[in-house]
């Protein structure tokens, strides 16, 4: 049996936990190192900011007497509402409730405010106040408490919380608090140091380190933050806590463990502290936070997708979908179309768009350059408020083998209605290389290689016509991706 593994915010055990994290200044650090080469040994041109990445003789003590005090523990009081319990049956009966919450499932019972307590991490990223830490730590929170190094406490404002990003804005009242210092992710390289200040179970001011394992990870539901994936043990408690390089500048805020256990197990994330700043700006001015809608659904290219599309290497963002409402659709992009570039920046994988377009000020013209049959092509897109651009999950798998082998049938007028009134063809057998690459009976097969089809005859010509591999566009439930399959 495959054991199953939880991807989650930190959360404290027993408690609703929550973390916190700081930012402003460099750390000014004059460590000794250890220098002496080698007889006759090349000495490595030096990283271009040598602070960050080299471990001093005397190891993190300089960064956590300099910046520990400005990392902050959060505790939190709330109501959540929940079903009243159980209490007058017999335990073997209120296991046998377990899979509903261990509670009665009567309908129409009242929901009941139970109190709730949590704890996690923050830290202050100016002088007057203002806090950054996780969303989720202050979640259903009516009051939120802060509590210094110096055992200073004070009470919290929640100045705003966005759960997209999983970032929130505290501000206490309070003058020439210690902060931190702001890094930039995107200067850190994989392998490099860092450290991590928080709240672990309770534990105030922990300090662990590892390296960065990788950058710009993906995680599910979180299509506009490119975390850090790093090694640094982190628990539940560590939420909101600040992520450190060794030149005391904070390039992330802890937020996230992939788990077995719900315990640290080698490997957590952080969201990169200017992805956290630009949600802070627009909360202090705005207090909610304002992205860019395309309206399209993308996936992958993988390269049996790139050689369908003529395309020179596995890159960008393939749209297998346009939202009928969305500026996409008015400004012209089509299912098929792979988005090279978005605003000047290369899209080398369909994640990289959401925070581009997230980024874009909703009504600005943005340059989207698309390739679409065979050459690139630029078309101007005005976003809008809102949204997410989805990402399909692409079932397929990226090497199958063999013809296409599937039995159709056109759509019955009803199902040309349920359908959006679009033509195409319905799987009703399928086995070769069509099933080995993850198309089922009851898919609707929209186009092959940008060619619709709308009768069995078509889709027989268009597969005569195809070299050895093809992109078939397929809507499956209420969605719309495109499967590569080698014909042979």
């Amino acid at each position: 049996m495959k054991a199953k593994a939880l991807v989650g915010a930190l959360v404290a055990a027993g408690i609703i936990g929550t973390g916190a994290a700081a930012y402003n200044g460099h750390l000014p650090i004059g460590q000794a190192r250890a220098t002496a080469t080698a007889p006759g040994t090349t000495v490595a041109a030096p990283a271009a900011n040598p602070l960050s990445s080299s471990l001093p003789l005397n190891g993190f003590t300089d960064l956590v007497k300099t910046y520990g005090p400005a990392v902050v523990n959060v505790s939190t009081q709330g109501t959540v509402k929940t079903r009243s319990q159980m209490p007058d049956l017999p335990e073997e009966f209120q296991e046998f409730f377990r899979g509903f919450g261990g509670r009665m499932p009567q309908r129409g019972q009242p929901q009941q405010p139970t109190p709730m307590r949590g704890q996690g991490s923050g830290f202050i990223v100016s002088g007057d106040g203002y806090i950054l830490t996780n969303a989720h730590v202050v979640e259903n929170a009516d009051q939120v408490t802060v509590r210094l190094t110096d055992r200073r406490e004070y009470t919290a404002k929640v100045v705003g919380s966005d759960k997209q990003s999983d970032i929130a804005v505290l501000k206490i009242e309070g003058k020439d608090l210690p902060t931190v210092k702001l890094g930039d992710s995107r200067k850190a390289n994989v392998g490099e140091w860092v450290v991590a200040i928080g709240s672990p179970f309770g534990f105030e001011n922990s300090v662990s380190a590892g390296i960065v394992s990788a950058k710009s990870r993906s995680l599910p539901d979180s299509n506009y933050v490119p975390f850090l994936q790093t090694d640094v043990a982190v628990n539940p408690g560590n939420s909101g806590g600040p992520l450190f390089n060794l030149a005391g500048e904070v390039i992330g805020i802890n937020s996230q463990i992939y788990s077995r256990t719900g315990s640290f197990s080698g490997i957590s994330f952080a969201i990169p502290v200017e992805v956290a700043l630009k949600v802070k700006d627009q909360l202090q001015k705005h207090g909610k936070v304002t992205r860019g809608r395309l309206g399209v659904t993308v996936q992958d290219v993988n390269a049996a997708l790139a050689e369908s599309f003529g395309l020179d290497r596995a890159r960008g963002a393939l749209v297998s979908s346009v939202d009928d409402d969305g500026p996409a659709k008015k400004a012209g992009l089509l299912p098929g179309d792979i988005i090279l570039k978005f605003d000047g920046n290369a899209i080398e994988r369909s994640q990289d768009l959401p925070m581009l377009v997230a980024d874009a000020t909703p009504g600005k013209d943005s340059a989207v350059e698309v390739w679409r049959k065979g050459g690139t092509k630029t078309i101007r897109v005005a976003t809008t408020e809102r949204g997410v651009e989805r990402v399909a999950k692409n079932d397929a798998a990226e090497t199958p083998k063999g013809r296409l082998g599937v039995a159709v049938r056109p759509l019955t007028k009803e199902e040309r209605g349920e359908n959006g009134k679009r033509d195409g063809v319905v799987v009703e057998q399928v086995g070769g290389a069509a099933e080995r690459a993850g198309v089922q009976p009851g898919d609707v097969v929209l186009a092959l290689n940008g060619t619709p089809v709308a009768t069995p005859e078509e889709l027989r010509d268009a597969v005569a016509k195809s070299g050895k591999r093809a992109a078939l566009l397929i809507q499956r439930d209420n969605r719309q991706l495109f499967v590569p399959v080698e014909l042979g």
